[in-house]
């Protein structure tokens, strides 16, 4: 069934906003214009703001088969559409649909506790304090880098390589590539090491050393935890969120223009 057939028989709209005031005042005129309903009953759910109410949106309706519109009344807005009232409806049913699967962060930290969380962007790894994070990085069991000696590492997904993961020289992935770009954030030693790029079925696992003395953070999106020992990660098919872009600005779309910015 393409996105014209599902918003035309369930044209169940909730709308959700920011803190912003711009993003509050769309949502109050898109509300007096069409009719809404809950997001726990809404097939669409129309998301006001910036990329960060769009992730927390994304990880909210998890796998649960309603898709996402964002307009941008936020900041950057890269995972956002542009703000408009007019013609919503029309919109929708014009969308293009993009899926996109989250990595399964498994982290255990010093004390023994095991912390699980998912990420649509990238799973972050920083140092707590004045002195550099030494890491250890083994891909599907075995060492490629016994130790990297940096401020952190980021493992990003395609969606999220246009983040944090580009600001710290990393690689824009094509968003329907199969591949998860994972990039050290000021490395140290080896100071030549820009990262790599491996096949989304990977199994990442970082180990830090000296963890008592060189104490790290690992942050999946926004769901942080300190003091981590390891970190699991892999790339869960299972779940997705979907998003809905307008023709023409599809996320793939946005990929390749980021590229050519200057």
């Amino acid at each position: 069934m393409t996105n014209r057939e599902q918003v035309g028989k369930a044209m169940e709209i909730a709308f959700i906003a920011s803190d912003a005031p711009e993003a509050q005042a769309a949502k109050l005129e898109l509300e007096q214009r069409y009719d809404s309903t809950s997001p726990e009953e809404a097939d669409i759910i129309v998301a006001l703001g910036g990329d960060g109410l769009m992730l927390r949106t994304m990880h909210r309706v998890l796998s649960t088969d309603k898709r996402i519109f964002g307009m941008n009344r936020g900041s950057v807005g890269f995972l956002m559409n542009d703000y408009s009232a007019e013609n919503l409806l029309g919109r929708l049913a014009e969308a293009e649909v993009t899926e996109i699967h989250p990595l399964r962060m498994v982290a255990q930290d010093i004390h023994g506790h095991e912390h699980e969380a998912l990420a649509f962007n990238e799973v972050s790894l920083f140092r707590q304090t004045q002195q550099a994070a030494k890491l250890r990085i083994a891909i599907d069991g075995r060492v490629r880098m016994a130790e990297l000696v940096c401020d952190g590492l980021i493992l990003s997904t395609p969606a999220g390589s246009t983040a944090y993961n580009l600001s710290a020289q990393g690689p824009i992935l094509p968003i329907n590539s199969p591949l998860l770009a994972l990039t050290p954030i000021s490395p140290f030693r080896p100071r030549r090491w820009h990262g790599a790029i491996l096949p989304d079925d990977a199994h990442v696992l970082i180990g830090v050393l000296e963890a008592k003395k060189r104490p790290v953070a690992a942050a999946a999106d926004n769901q942080e935890y300190r003091d981590v020992q390891t970190v699991e990660v892999v790339q869960d098919k299972q779940v997705s969120a979907k998003l809905l872009f307008d023709p023409g600005h599809s996320l793939a779309e946005r990929v390749i223009n980021e590229q050519f910015l200057y």
